[in-house]
Parts: structure tokens; C-alpha cells; sequence
């Protein structure tokens, strides 16, 4: 993939940013999502591929937008997957809380895991533990070689959790080893990318959270040379039905960082809507927005932070009928 689309890619993160980011506090999920979609896909209609998402806002029939096997970009080549999450976080926004971006990957056509929509078991770390940790190991095991190779004693590694019954046994196993536990209400990606920087305060990352979530964390870590693996938890028949349609024979294969994102030539983005772990939210000043982004390409191993002072009454999207009316 060409560099240039990184910044391209920039731009539509951005967009989905600051059309969420007007919903902060509000108390309507739904209406943040859909001008989060909304901007990202306008946006995606100006860059210079073609794209597939793989990792979307869900089916066809669910999402009119973004939605799984939708065709985005120009149509012009590289062929790419996409994987995006417009808000990752909607109950966040609505609630004011920390913790929301605007997300995407990308990477050559066939190459990440076309993940449907359902939970998956999960373990995230920084490259200082790869190959350190097992998403079977026992949770004390994982904790102790985490400690080892980041040098740390046990009451020094910080482990973020979703705060879900599903964890209880999960949380008494850090707690009764002696590791520190960030408990979050939603929104695992950016604590899962924090993984692989020292200075965010997250050491590893475990827990079952979403699918789509997942393959777009270990495209991030992809990038930083950490590592993840997982585990789909289809929860019907219909959802092991779904798998095998999407090519998932066995449900209960283990995958590694490799399996889910195949490709060395990823590219990944996201833009802060309301302070994280990993980035500052979009804040507003007279006429103007500051937006903090990230963009990662793990062929070249470029990281960049990005902060845009955004001009509103010059951005033609946020004249647009469509974006408008959600922002009023």
C-alpha cells in the first residue's frame, strides 16, 4: 500500500471524530454512531481505493452504513480490506466518560481475519512480552513472565479489564497475585494499543470483549511489534453458522497475531474523541476543533501523533445537509 493513504486514512478518522464528538455527554448513543458513520463513510469516498470492509458496523440488513462487505474509496487499486470502527464507544460518548476514538485498519486485500460480530476471549501486550504470554496459560503464569520481561515486580503490573460478571474469576486471579486491575466500562482497543507503550500505565490487556475489536487491535500491534491472540465465543448455532460462512471452519482455533492480520503492510489509525489511554479527545476552541491522531504503518515501523487545529466553518462535510442536521 502506498504511504500517502496513511494520511489519507487521517482524514477520515478525523471526520467520524469530530462529528461524535459533538454527542459528548448528550445521552444518545445512537445519534453519535450514526454522525460518527456518516463522516467516515463521506470521507472514505474521496480516497484513492479499493476497499472492502471486512470489519464494519455489522450486516447488511443491521447497519446502513460501514456495513461488512461494503465496497469503499474511489474503486481505483490498491485492493484493500478495511476495518473500522466509526465510535468505538458509543455508551462512552453518551456518557461523557474516557475513553472513545474513531478507528480504522487497512492492509492488503485478504489480509485480516473477516471476524463477524460476536465475543472473543483475548490477550494484548507490548513487544517487550511477545512471545511471552499464552491466551490458555493460567492468568498468574501470563502475569509473572508480563513482570519479568518489563522488569516490574508483581504489584507493579497494571492489567485492564472489561468490567463485566463474565470477569469475576478473571479479576480474583489478578487481584490474589498482587497485579493492579484498570477496570473499564467499554472500549478495549485503546487499552489494548496502550499495551505497547511503557508510559500508558497498561501493561497487558485481558478478557473477552468484541470481535471486530480484536482484529483491529492486533492490527495496531501488528504495527508496534507486540503481540495478541484470541479465541472466538460464538454463543448460538447461528453465530458458529456465521463463522463458517465468513471461513471460519474451526470456532474454537486459537489465533495467533499472524493469523489474524497476514499481512507485514498494515496500516492503522484512530483519532481520539474523548480522552484515553492513547490519545487526547477532540477539544473545541472559538470556531476551531483540536484533534489528537495516531497513524501507524508497520511496513516502514512509523508512528506518528498528529494534532490538527480543524477550521469547522471551512470543512465542506460539516456544511452537509446530512452531518448538519446531527450536529444541531
Amino acid at each position: 500500500m502506498e504511504r500517502e493513504l496513511a494520511l489519507e486514512f487521517a482524514r477520515v478518522t478525523e471526520a467520524a471524530a469530530l462529528a461524535a464528538a459533538r454527542w459528548v455527554g448528550r445521552g444518545n448513543k445512537d445519534a453519535a454512531d450514526d454522525a460518527a458513520v456518516t463522516a467516515m463513510r463521506v470521507m472514505f469516498d474521496t480516497v484513492s481505493i479499493d476497499g472492502v470492509v471486512v470489519i464494519g458496523e455489522g450486516e447488511l440488513d443491521e447497519a446502513p452504513m460501514l456495513y461488512i462487505g461494503e465496497k469503499v474509496g474511489l474503486g481505483v487499486p490498491p485492493q484493500v480490506d478495511i476495518a473500522v470502527d466509526p465510535l468505538e464507544g458509543t455508551n462512552i460518548v453518551s456518557k461523557g466518560l474516557t475513553g472513545a476514538i474513531a478507528v480504522l485498519a487497512s492492509a492488503p486485500h485478504g489480509s485480516l481475519l473477516h471476524a463477524p460480530d460476536m465475543y472473543m476471549d483475548k490477550i494484548a501486550v507490548g513487544p517487550e512480552c511477545k512471545g511471552r504470554v499464552f491466551l490458555d496459560a493460567p492468568v498468574k503464569e501470563n502475569l509473572r513472565q508480563v513482570a519479568k520481561a518489563l522488569d516490574k515486580s508483581l504489584s507493579e503490573v497494571t492489567v485492564v479489564i472489561l468490567d463485566r460478571e463474565r470477569h469475576q474469576s478473571i479479576i480474583e486471579e489478578v487481584r490474589s497475585s498482587g497485579a493492579r486491575i484498570k477496570l473499564i466500562s467499554d472500549g478495549d482497543v485503546s487499552p489494548g494499543v496502550a499495551t505497547a507503550y511503557q508510559d500508558s500505565g497498561v501493561d497487558i490487556l485481558l478478557g473477552i470483549g468484541g470481535a471486530p475489536e480484536g482484529v483491529i487491535t492486533a492490527a495496531a500491534l501488528k504495527c508496534l511489534e507486540g503481540d495478541f491472540q484470541a479465541r472466538l465465543i460464538p454463543e448460538n448455532e447461528a453465530e458458529i453458522l456465521r463463522c463458517h460462512e465468513m471461513g471460519i471452519k474451526d470456532t474454537k482455533q486459537l489465533f495467533t497475531i499472524d493469523e489474524l492480520v497476514k499481512s507485514d503492510d498494515v496500516i492503522f489509525v484512530a483519532t481520539g474523541i474523548t480522552d484515553s489511554f492513547l490519545l487526547k479527545g477532540v477539544r473545541y476552541l472559538q470556531g476551531h476543533a483540536i484533534t489528537q491522531t495516531i497513524v501507524m504503518r508497520s511496513k516502514s515501523g512509523t508512528v506518528r501523533f498528529i494534532e490538527a487545529n480543524h477550521r469547522l466553518d471551512k470543512k465542506p462535510l460539516f456544511s452537509d445537509h446530512r452531518i448538519k442536521l446531527r450536529m444541531e
